[in-house]
């Protein structure tokens, strides 16, 4: 178990799925997604038994309230390359439909993440690729220090439009040198 102030992060488990799949499968939530599909059940368990429990390059976790044990949202580091060291970010705040929340539940585990993965695991490099509409998300990893390191040009067809993909990242040295000065 990770643990903050508000949030702690630990083990996803079975019954957590039928709230994910709710979630995810929200138009506005399913938008940011790389999986575009509406997901069912075996679609969601198929996910959790390959991903989450068949799969080293996966560590996902549940984030719940420090104050109540609440499931507030999902967050984890996939794509794990253990070799060169780096690892895909994923993150979202399912309590009230937030997706990224405005009371620091999204903010508070990302920091968390990066601890985990930068100290505890030793990776050398966090990345994520957010669509060019996804401001939200794009504000608080730019809080973080994560810098933009490029774009995949028209990457992604949503609502008859095609959009741009930016991809993302902070080093580990970079967050050790920031991770004291973020409010």
């Amino acid at each position: 178990m990770l643990k903050g102030t508000r949030v702690y992060l630990c083990a996803l488990e079975r019954d957590d799925l039928p709230y994910l799949m709710k979630w995810r499968n929200q138009k506005e939530f399913r938008k940011h997604f790389r999986e575009y599909r509406e997901l069912n059940s075996d679609m969601q368990n198929s996910w959790f038994e390959k991903k989450v429990l068949g799969d080293s390059g996966t560590i996902m976790f549940a984030i719940r309230s420090v104050e109540d044990d609440e499931l507030l949202g999902c967050c984890g580091l996939c794509y794990i390359n253990w070799v060169h060291r780096n690892s895909d970010l994923s993150l979202y705040i399912g309590k009230d439909y937030a997706y990224i929340d405005d009371v620091g539940y999204a903010e508070e585990s990302c920091r968390l993440l990066f601890d985990y993965g930068f100290l505890e695991l030793g990776l050398e490099k966090i990345w994520s690729e957010l669509y060019e509409f996804d401001e939200k998300k794009l504000s608080l990893y730019q809080k973080f220090g994560m810098q933009i390191d490029g774009i995949l040009r028209k990457q992604y067809y949503y609502e008859g439009k095609w959009w741009d993909s930016k991809i993302l990242s902070i080093l580990r040295d970079e967050w050790e040198r920031r991770r004291e000065n973020i409010d």
